[in-house]
């Protein structure tokens, strides 16, 4: 499903996108690299076999349309920008709260929206959504990110439920903690946290599997798949309880 085919991993400049680039170069995949930071993606593509960079800024309409236009068709889009900054609802920052769902959630509904339907006027194509398990349930300090990946796992199923006689391949994944620049603003516990490599290995396989949706990792994951089923005032008294306030995967 990678050989040959041309991949575009929209937020690659670094952390889980990054690394997500280099696991699908061991795949022989084609590459196509996008995140707002240039030098960063120049030197990664550099780094690797069949990769060319094409910055974009998927909070600036006319980046994403030069970005489609530069890119060209793709067989396959990962959409993994993960923008975050702590925030409570009593020390809320409207601007930068609307600055992380811009990039989270608005973002790819600008990007997406050029281009899911050439896929599916092709009849082919694969499209995964990276999510975070902090978009399962409210959480505290989640002002913002647990919305905004919350609305984008939401976006998943609706491109499923629309695309299913296609031929477009539709996942959201959705990882728990993982060590980045991003994690490193968090003062706070973060159970079975990942290295961005694991994660990415993690994320290749969810991939090849096919499945719709793949949480990880297990055990903690489970709190979150469980909890979403729990009355939320005695789910979020047992997130305090255990220190725990929100998951995110970072790039």
């Amino acid at each position: 499903m990678f050989a040959g085919r041309t991949w575009w991993i929209v937020g690659a400049s670094d952390g889980l996108g990054a690394e997500i680039a280099r696991r699908l170069d061991l795949e022989a995949a084609r590459l196509v690299l996008s995140a707002r930071n240039a030098p960063g993606l120049e030197t990664l593509a550099g780094q690797l076999s069949r990769a060319r960079a094409v910055p974009m800024d998927v909070t600036d309409p006319p980046s994403v349309t030069a970005g489609v236009a530069a890119a060209g068709p793709v067989d396959g889009l990962i959409y993994s920008v993960g923008q975050y900054d702590p925030m409570t609802a009593v020390d809320w920052n409207a601007e930068a709260s609307v600055r992380v769902a811009e990039a989270n959630f608005i973002g790819a509904l600008r990007l997406l929206g050029h281009v899911t339907p050439e896929m599916a006027r092709r009849g082919q194509g694969h499209i995964a959504l990276i999510g975070s398990l902090a978009g399962y349930v409210g959480l505290p300090g989640s002002i913002g990110y647990g919305a905004s990946k919350g609305a984008l796992m939401h976006l998943a199923e609706d491109m499923r439920a629309d695309l299913r006689s296609t031929g477009v391949t539709v996942q959201r994944i959705n990882p728990g903690f993982i060590r980045t620049r991003l994690t490193r603003k968090n003062s706070f516990r973060m159970p079975q946290i990942m290295t961005p490599e694991t994660a990415a290995a993690r994320v290749t396989k969810a991939l090849k599997s096919g499945r719709f949706s793949t949480s990880f990792p297990a055990p903690f994951s489970l709190f979150f798949l469980l909890g979403s089923l729990l009355p939320t005032p005695l789910l979020q008294r047992f997130f305090a309880a255990n220190g725990v306030h929100s998951s995110k995967d970072t790039v």
